[in-house]
Parts: structure tokens; sequence; C-alpha cells
């Protein structure tokens, strides 16, 4: 850096005392250099021989500190040289002093100075390193804006490609719409002329069929006032007859109703009697009772004062007494625990029906003993209690530390079964929903959840709930037999393959999963808006008369259902199948008759295609089914949001199921879990996509029982 721009930075930096000492403390420096230069010249003659006086260092001396010298041819003249040195001697001292503080001053200056220049070369170091960032900036800006250039133009251009196609596609379509409505108009008249003569022929031979049938309605006229007076005839007759007849039949009845009145005093005797013998032999009994319970208890007196052992009697009979005690205390503790169950169940499914949402139950799948070290942490807070919260630890979170930490997502629903409970008892808490459809309600309980979380075991095993609801009802109905119910039953299974309604009773699987082309019918779905019901056109129904007809009916459709082996699930079901049971009981006592529906339905599990490894016709299915229910999802949201708008045609599956998740029904979702930590994920968004079920309010159903118009029938 240049000499002469730190020198002037750094007087800017010294304060000014400082900066005015330094300047004086310079300036007698270059006096006293110029002094001692003339010193060393004056003490060249004196090394030569020549001779000085003694006050030529004392003038020296003097001139060094700026004063003027002394002649000393004046100073003999006025007389004071003494006074002279003395003065001198006092001001040299003091000029010494202010040199020392001078040079500490200069020596402080000298520090700051290089310290600033250290500052100085710090700071052009960070210029210089700015300036190369700048230069660096300045280049990218340059190759940014030269890419931006060339993508205006690549745009411009495709925007001009894309207007021609536009205007030649509109053109297109403009000749197109031209076409179609010349050929329109064509048909419209063909049509209009085709209708006119038609209408014409059908008016002339309606007039023809007119004339006949009045010709045939007089002469059936004429027919039927001859047959009136005849039947008139005869009523007269018979009623005459009948007359004679009721009063004979009065005649009869009185005579036994005074028969009656005698039995009915005979037996009131008879009843008496019966209750006071009733009463007497009870009295007997319980004598007869105490008597052998006296003997027995005698009897095991004697044994023990035989055996010599009263200690040992009198704690055998406290110990007895107590047991029996206990006994009684613990059958009265059961039958209160299945009492207050039963009437918790009742009044749980009273709540639920005013609540009017959709209720939820999750279950999670167990794990064998090879894959107890991959279970995902899932815990049960209230599984004491009243079973309804479970607990999944989120995946691993770093924080901004480092720390690495899992948060528990807590989730609470209707009920929550864990790994080790069976399908009996899931199936404890479903059977008033099962009742329900006896009673004349639309039912409908669905399994949602991921590939290979045990949806079809729950539905469709051994012991599954849809083998279980018809033993039930086939219970229900004997019982309901005694007070004048009968009950019919139908049955229908399909499923809902690639968008795609298959009868899973109407015929056998062809090589490519689907049914053969002769026993295939296309099935319809049809909706009665007044009754909140749905049907489905062409689907064969199976009049369930026993057990046995409904084992045989599922084995047909497990057979037929198309299933599939992924990386995922070794047999995957690949359609939503869906179990319709029709409940019609009549009571022939009181006429009433009520229609109920049960429908069962196993949906098909959600799974990522990176995770099943699905290709070809796999992978159409995978894509179908995730489809669907997303589509089931975009219909519960607008239900909880309460859309005027639900789109339930979007999808089969929700199109099929439109009244039971909009309508007048009970319904209530499984949401099966996989406990695995690899499919922690998908459980996850089960779980938020059940509490979201949950949460959707679909009103209050309503029975279909009705009373049968005897009138009408007679």
């Amino acid at each position: 850096m240049d000499s002469t721009v730190q020198a002037g930075t750094l007087k800017s930096k010294i304060p000014y005392p400082k900066l005015a000492a330094a300047s004086h403390l310079q300036e007698m420096t270059e006096s006293q250099h110029n002094t001692r230069s003339q010193s060393s010249l004056t003490r060249i003659p004196a090394q030569s021989g020549l001779k000085r006086s003694a006050s030529e260092p004392q003038l020296e001396a003097h001139n060094i500190f700026g004063w003027h010298a002394l002649d000393p041819s004046a100073t003999n003249r006025d007389g004071a040289s003494a006074t002279g040195n003395l003065n001198v001697d006092e001001r040299l001292r003091e000029v010494e002093s202010q040199f020392v503080g001078l040079k500490d001053v200069m020596s402080q200056t000298l520090a700051e100075r290089k310290s600033q220049e250290q500052m100085v070369e710090l700071a052009q170091t960070r210029a210089n390193e700015l300036q190369r960032q700048r230069d660096q900036l300045e280049e990218k800006n340059l190759a940014l804006q030269t890419d931006l250039e060339s993508m205006k133009l690549q745009l411009q251009s495709e925007t001009v490609a894309t207007e021609r196609e536009r205007r030649e596609k509109k053109y297109q379509l403009e000749d197109q719409t031209r076409q179609h409505q010349r050929e329109v108009h064509d048909l419209r008249r063909e049509l209009t002329d085709s209708t006119e003569k038609l209408r014409r022929v059908y008016e002339n031979e309606l007039e023809d069929v007119k004339k006949k049938h009045r010709a045939e309605l007089e002469e059936e006229k004429r027919r039927t006032l001859h047959l009136m007076d005849d039947i008139k005839a005869k009523l007269d007759s018979e009623q005459q007859d009948l007359q004679l007849v009721i009063q004979e039949k009065d005649q009869n009845l009185r005579k036994f109703e005074a028969a009656l009145d005698e039995l009915q005093l005979d037996l009131g005797r008879e009843k008496s009697l019966q209750t006071a013998l009733r009463g007497q032999l009870a009295v007997e009994s319980t004598t007869r009772v105490e008597l052998e319970e006296r003997v027995r208890a005698l009897q095991a007196q004697v044994d023990f004062l035989k055996s010599g052992s009263k200690q040992q009697s009198d704690q055998f009979s406290t110990m007895e007494a107590r047991m029996q005690q206990a006994l009684k205390l613990a059958d009265e503790a059961r039958q209160k625990l299945v009492k207050e169950e039963t009437e918790r169940r009742i009044l749980f499914n009273k709540y639920q029906e005013l609540k009017g949402n959709i209720r939820v139950m999750c279950r999670v799948r167990p794990t064998d003993e090879k894959a107890r070290k991959e279970e995902a942490t899932i815990t049960y807070p209230d599984a004491k209690s009243s079973s309804s919260q479970i607990g999944v630890a989120g995946p691993e979170e770093r924080s901004s530390l480092g720390v690495v930490s899992r948060k528990t997502i807590p989730f609470e629903f209707d009920r929550v079964f864990g790994p080790a409970v069976l399908n009996s008892e899931v199936f404890d808490e479903i059977s008033q929903l099962v009742q329900s459809a006896l009673d004349g309600y639309n039912v409908c309980i669905f399994c949602y959840g991921q590939t290979g979380s045990g949806k079809t075991y729950t539905m469709s095993s051994q012991d599954g709930m849809i083998p279980r609801a018809t033993h039930m009802i086939y219970g229900r109905i004997s019982h309901l037999r005694e007070v004048s119910w009968n009950y019919t039953m139908e049955g229908s299974f399909v499923e809902v393959y690639n968008e795609e309604l298959h009868d899973l009773l109407g015929g056998s699987v062809g090589a490519a999963g689907g049914r053969d082309a002769d026993e295939r019918k296309k099935l319809e779905i049809r909706h009665d808006d007044i009754r909140k019901s749905t049907t489905v056109v062409n689907c064969k129904t199976v009049q369930l008369d026993s057990a046995e007809r409904v084992e045989s009916m599922l084995q047909q459709a497990q057979k037929n259902r198309s299933v599939a082996a992924t990386k995922a699930n070794e047999r995957s079901s690949r359609s939503h199948s869906v179990f319709i049971l029709k409940l019609v009981g009549e009571n022939t006592a009181t006429g009433e008759r009520c229609e109920g529906t049960l429908n069962l339905v196993d949906l098909a599990g959600s799974e990522r295609l990176k995770h099943s490894g699905a290709e070809g016709d796999r992978m159409k299915e995978t894509q179908s089914i995730n489809k669907s229910l997303a589509c089931l999802g975009d219909v519960i949201e607008a239900l909880s949001r309460g859309a005027p708008h639900v789109p339930y045609r979007n999808s089969k599956l929700t199109h099929l199921l439109q009244y039971s998740l909009g309508g007048n029904s009970k319904t209530l979702m499984f949401v099966m879990v996989s406990p695995m930590e690899a499919h922690l994920k998908e459980t996850i968004t089960s779980l938020r996509f059940a509490t979201k079920v949950n949460n959707t309010h679909i009103g209050t159903a309503s029975s279909t029982k009705k009373i049968k118009d005897r009138g009408k029938d007679a």
C-alpha cells in the first residue's frame, strides 16, 4: 500500500494533541540532526589542532533545541555568563522531560499505526474476496440470462405450434360438428316421417280394436246382467237357508256356553285344589330337603366323631361353607357381568344410533414368532377398561441438534382389538348390528386396510363374520318362530373387479380370471330413492334355508373371487367383494312385516406399486383398487363436510354402497392394520382415514317395519 495514503490515514486517526506533539518532536529531531551535523563539522577543525572556547559546547546544545546562538563576546560584554548557563541547564532538563513524554506518545502512535495497517490489509483482503465472488455471480447471471433467452425462444416456438394445432383442431371440430348436425337433422326428419306413418297405422288399428271391443263389451254386459239376476236369486235362497242354520247354531252356542260355564267352575275348583296340593307338596318337599340336609349333617358329624377329630370336622365344615359362599358369589358375579355386558352393548348401540355417525372398530393383525423382532411399537392405553384407544410410534425424526426421537400418534375409535383377540370376541361386539337387520334395518359392515392385514380372514374365514352372522340369524329365526315370526333369507355375492361388477355365484372362473362369456351377464345397480335401498339387476340370488347352504355359497364365491400373488401377499384379493343378505319377516299373528338387509363388504387392500412389485395385469388391478379406494375417501370427505354433492358415481364401489354410506343404514367399518415396522406408513394412513370415517355423520337409521293391510289381503 502507498506510504503516503497510510500516513494520511494514520494522521486522521491520531488525536489532535498527540499529533501536534509528534510534529513538534519531529521538528526537534530534524533540528537536532542538523545541529549534530554542524558539530561534527566543527569537531573536524578541532581535531586538526584548532582551539575553541569553553562556551561553544553550551552554544551547540542551546542550538539543538531551537534557541539562537549566544555570541561569546556579547556575553562577556554583559557580564552574565553564569546566569545564562543556569537558564540553559534548566531549559535542557525541561526539554528532556518533554522529549521522554513525546517519545512515549510516538511509540503508542506507532503501535496504533501498525494495528491500523493490519486492519487495512484485512479489509483489502475481504474486498478482493468479495470482488471475486461478484465476478463469479456475474458469470452465473450471464449464463442464466443466456438460458432464459433460449427458454423464451423455445417457449415462443412451442406456443406458436400449439396455437397452430389448436386452430387446426378447432376447424376440424367445427367441420365434424356441422357434419353431425346435418346427419342429426336427416335422422330427425326420417324419424318424424316414420313416426307419422306408424301413428297413422296404429290409429287405424286402434280404431278397429275399439269397435271390436265395444261389441264384445256389450255382449259381455248382457251376459253379466243375466248372470247377476241368477246369482241374486240363488243368494236369496241361500240367505234364507243360512238364517235357519244361524238360528240353530245360536241355540247350540247357548247350550255350549252354559256347559262351558259349568266346566269353568269345575276347573276353578280343580285349580284351587291343585294349588293347595302344590303348596302342601312344596312344604313337604322343603321339609324333606331340610330333613335330608340334617341327616347328611348328622351323618357327617357321626363320621367325624367316629374318626375322633372334632376339630377337623369343624374346620372342614367351615371350609365347605366358605367354598359354597364363594361359588355362589362367583356365579352371581358372572351372571351380573354377562347381564351388564349385554346392557352395555345395547346402550352403546343405541348411543351410536342417536349419534348418527359411522362406527369404526380397529383390529391389529397378530404376527408369528419369526416376525416379532420386526414389529412396530403399538400401545393400548385403556386395554383394561374401554379398549377404545391405540397409540402408534411414528417414524424417526432427527432434530437440528442431531437427536433422533419417535413421537407416539394417538387414535381413538369405538373399539380396539389387539392381536390376541379371537373372531368370536369381535363378533360379540357386532352382534347387535346383525340383530338390527332382523329388526328391519339396513346394516353395512365393511373391512378396510392394506393388503395382508387380515380383512378376508375377519370376514370370510370359517369362523369369520359372515358365517357367524348367518348362524346367529338362523338361531334367532328359530326362536322368533315361537312368537309367530316367519323369515325368509336370500343371499347374493358380487365383486367389483377393475371397475366392473361380477356375480360370484353366476358362473365359473375362466382362464383369465373372469367368468365364462356364455354365463356372464351385465350387472346393473339400481337405487330406490324412496326406500333408500339398492338392488343389483341380473345378479343370482340363492334361497338360504340352512347353514349348509350358506357354507356352500361361500365356498363357491371364494372359488370364483379374483385373487393373485404379489410381493406383498401370496394370496392377495384383487377385487372388492360384497355379500348381500336380504331378510323378510312376517308375523302371522299381528300382520306386521319387516324387511332388512345385511351387507358384509371385504374391500381389496390398498398397496403401493413399489412395495407390491405389480406388473402387467396385476399393476392394472392395483391401479383400479387404489382409484376406487381414493373415490371412497372422496365420498367420506364430502359427507364429513356436509357437501351438497357427494361423488358416489365416481366409482362402482361407492355407487354400490351409496345408501350404506350416506343413507338409511347402520354402518360399521373395521380398519385392519399390520403391526410390522415395514408397514408403518400404511398403518398410520389407514388409522387417519378411519378417524375421518368415524367423524362422518350419516343420520339416524330407521326400520322398514309396517302393518299388513288385512282388508286388502282379504
